[in-house]
């Protein structure tokens, strides 16, 4: 029953969630996706290993021909189906040029990895006016032995309406060479939504995020802001150069410190939604989750106090060699000092140092010794007296 009660909690979190991220540009679920000259995004994740097949009896010099979307183009054969291109993952889409809405490109190096065949995308109806009968789309034409390709195939499609306006370039990480969290302006799986194994735990009090970008681009990021779902029971707060604004690029990335504290327990983790405003585009959202299991205590400020003493410190060691070498050069040149006695404070460490070593100054003496020496001159004159009246009597007699 409380496993219940958890889950249905964090269904209604990921709910909320998902409505304060409704503007958020987040990952397709596939790769079969590509961006106009504009910037704006084109999902194809629908059509993805859609098959678009050629019959060569249109020209009987042409042999049969399939597309397999956003994956390679083969021929038919007497022996079955020859792969003529297998596209790479993360590029199979550039914008196109002339009719051409977007192309998957062939490798020009042949010899290394056999893709010998281009598609050039069209959004609507093919060039020559032809209209597809199949909704989602028909090979228009086919040509072979190019000075490049094999093979070039005209491809028209649905391509839909386009998405939002994609901040390219623009990554956010764990490390300042690493894109976990968005990707080429994309917010990526796990950070798009509540995942409650994407949470962070409850003694991770610091998290430290990277951004980076486009040298050009850079003065497009602004200072980015946070929101906590639900609003009470987590402390947070920004710092790091990323918090100011400073403007993020591939060689000097910026760093964001995420800093939390739970300030009571929940079952459900809590969602740190941070949005990073982009003049110009949508703004990039993403967010973090945090455990709190258990309450967890202010933390003391020894490191600035330690901070604040050891600035004191430097200081007054700085403030007291200037009064050094100031007190020298005055004694040197103005009392005509030399040596130790030159120093400020010699003459008076001297004196210290002479009467704690019991020397005398101008006829003083410790007390001990006045004793003895009054004790010494007290016994000499008790036998002067003494012998006095004998040398006084035996003139007498």
């Amino acid at each position: 029953m409380a496993m219940f009660a958890i889950k249905w909690s964090f269904l209604c979190l990921a709910c909320i969630l998902l409505l304060r991220l409704a503007g958020a540009v987040t990952a397709p679920l596939s790769n079969c996706y590509t961006f106009d000259k504009s910037g704006h995004i084109y999902d194809f994740t629908e059509i993805a290993e859609q098959t678009f097949a050629y019959d060569g009896k249109k020209e009987a010099d042409l042999p049969d021909l399939e597309i397999r979307f956003c994956n390679d183009v083969q021929r038919r054969s007497d022996e079955g189906y020859i792969n003529f291109g297998h596209f790479a993952p993360f590029n199979y889409f550039v914008p196109g040029n002339g009719n051409a809405d977007f192309v998957q490109h062939c490798e020009f190096y042949t010899n290394k990895l056999g893709r010998t065949a281009q598609v050039n995308i069209i959004c609507g109806n093919c060039s020559n006016g032809a209209t597809c009968k199949d909704e989602i789309g028909c090979i228009c034409s086919v040509s072979y032995n190019s000075p490049s390709c094999r093979v070039i195939v005209e491809l028209a499609i649905s391509c839909g309406q386009p998405g939002p306006r994609i901040f390219q370039g623009f990554t956010v990480g764990f490390h300042p060479r690493a894109w976990e969290v968005v990707y080429n302006g994309i917010t990526q799986w796990g950070y798009e939504e509540p995942r409650y194994g994407f949470s962070f735990g409850t003694e991770e009090t610091k998290v430290s995020l990277y951004f980076t970008a486009i040298g050009a681009l850079s003065k497009h990021v602004r200072k980015p802001t946070y929101t906590i779902i639900p609003e009470n029971g987590l402390e947070v707060k920004l710092s790091g150069s990323a918090s100011t604004g400073d403007p993020p690029t591939t060689l000097s990335p910026t760093s964001l410190d995420v800093i939390w504290r739970c300030e009571k327990a929940q079952d459900t983790p809590y969602a740190v939604n941070i949005t990073v405003p982009i003049e110009g585009y949508p703004p990039v959202h993403f967010f973090l989750g945090k455990l709190c299991e258990y309450k967890q205590a202010i933390r003391s400020n020894n490191t600035k106090g330690w901070a604040t003493f050891g600035l004191l410190c430097c200081i007054l060691i700085v403030l007291s060699t200037a009064f050094c070498c100031a007190g020298f050069i005055y004694k040197t040149r103005v009392e005509h000092q030399h040596g130790l006695y030159a120093l400020p404070g010699m003459t008076i460490l001297a004196a210290c140092i002479e009467v704690a070593s019991g020397a005398t100054n101008d006829g003083y003496s410790p007390a001990n010794n006045i004793n003895q020496s009054t004790w010494e001159r007290s016994s000499v004159s008790d036998h002067v007296s003494q012998r006095v009246p004998d040398n006084k009597y035996g003139t007498v007699g």
